[in-house]
């Protein structure tokens, strides 16, 4: 996955969402050969080790027995991962 491929598939996440919160994205899976070649291009930031690394708001996981993908909130919820919102809505 390129990351014009990864910012692909999070807008068309976000877009098939409508108005359902579970639908849209929840986590970044990414496996660590991909995010060595080609992914670490991404704007990430880490802010804490709480917080993790992240793309657009989304947490980033990053491991060797990953598929690269990217989960919905729900999914990620049943994966024991729970989205959060880091800053409140204003």
């Amino acid at each position: 996955m390129t990351p014009d491929e990864l910012n692909a598939a999070l807008d068309a996440m976000i877009a098939a969402a409508g108005d359902d919160p579970n639908g849209l994205p929840g986590l970044i899976e990414i496996n660590s050969a991909e995010w060595c070649e080609t992914l670490y291009q991404i704007e990430h930031t880490a802010k804490s080790l709480d917080e993790g690394v992240r793309h657009r708001g989304i947490k980033i996981a990053i491991s060797s027995a990953f598929d690269t993908r990217v989960m919905t909130r729900a999914e990620a919820e049943e994966r024991g991962a729970p989205y959060r919102n880091l800053v409140p809505p204003t």
